[in-house]
């Protein structure tokens, strides 16, 4: 879609907010050279549905030492890389309302698993594993929220 087609198309079907291709993507290996996202296209559509929601998918950052602590106990992750915190910061400034981030939490809980099921071959009881991997989810989540994302006390 192009940025003209915007306003048209959001007035047609009646959507509630609009994901836009501005150069993110899925997964934990999203630019094959330097992280760019078009926010001169950000900005000329955020303009055109002034505070219409707009949504990022696939935005999460893949934290390096995430990806290092996943290799380090088994995982098979060599070069995987996101979107850079800063630019995370700079559309969350914008009419940005929700930044998809799911890779980013998937990868806290399994790097803590592997770390757990290195650490304790013999554990096999899922309170012993799940539990530290939802402490590491946690721990991101409010590492975005208040460095990140700038929501934290916004709700």
């Amino acid at each position: 879609m192009l940025p003209a087609e915007v306003a048209e198309f959001v007035e047609k079907t009646g959507v509630d907010s609009l994901a836009m291709a501005i150069g993110t993507s899925h997964g934990a290996y999203k630019f094959k050279g330097e992280p760019k996202l078009d926010f001169e296209r950000l900005y000329k559509i955020e303009k055109m549905i002034p505070g219409f929601p707009i949504v990022l998918h696939g935005s999460s950052s893949v934290p390096q030492e995430l990806v290092e602590k996943c290799n380090k106990y088994g995982g098979q992750l060599p070069g995987a890389r996101g979107v850079p915190e800063e630019m995370l910061r700079e559309a969350a400034k914008s009419a940005v309302c929700k930044i998809n981030i799911d890779t980013d939490l998937r990868l806290a809980m399994t790097a803590t698993v592997r770390e757990v099921f290195a650490a304790k071959p013999a554990e096999f009881d899922p309170r012993k594993y799940l539990g530290p991997g939802r402490a590491a989810i946690k721990e991101l989540v409010r590492h975005k929220l208040i460095n990140v994302l700038g929501s934290a006390g916004k709700a």
